[in-house]
């Protein structure tokens, strides 16, 4: 395990908290108009919803990593390739729930951050056993 490269997860974890934080503030500001991003059910709306708490979820996530991956025993060279698969999910999944919010086509795109947070925790996991 590169622990130069574990140690980006931990920054990220922290860094996507703050988003979290900053983009519920931005939020805030507006979600008290009834119209705004089309009304509380629209689709605009409920994809800037999920890419503001994906920053919370995917940036605890990078954490709970983190923390797993210091404890393991043995550091196998395969957390190397879940490290890179939690941050490239938690990359791309707001930026996902972004562009499919205006362009709704670009929905088929949720597949990388998807698949990605799935190779990264089937690793993490097989790593425990």
């Amino acid at each position: 395990m590169n622990t130069a490269l574990l140690h980006y997860n931990l920054v990220f974890a922290w860094g996507w908290i703050l988003l979290g934080f900053f983009s519920g503030m931005i939020m805030g500001l507006c979600f008290h108009r009834e119209g705004w991003l089309g009304g509380y059910g629209s689709w605009k709306r409920r994809l800037y919803r999920l890419g503001h708490i994906s920053f919370f979820g995917l940036g605890f996530a990078n954490l709970v990593f983190w923390v797993t991956a210091r404890l393991l025993p043995v550091q196998s060279a395969s957390l190397d390739i879940a490290s890179v698969a939690f941050l490239v999910g938690g990359i791309t999944m707001p930026v996902c729930t972004l562009l499919a919010a205006h362009w709704p086509r670009t929905r088929h795109l949720f597949a990388i951050p998807v698949v990605s947070l799935l190779v990264a925790g089937v690793v993490t996991f097989t790593a425990l056993l």
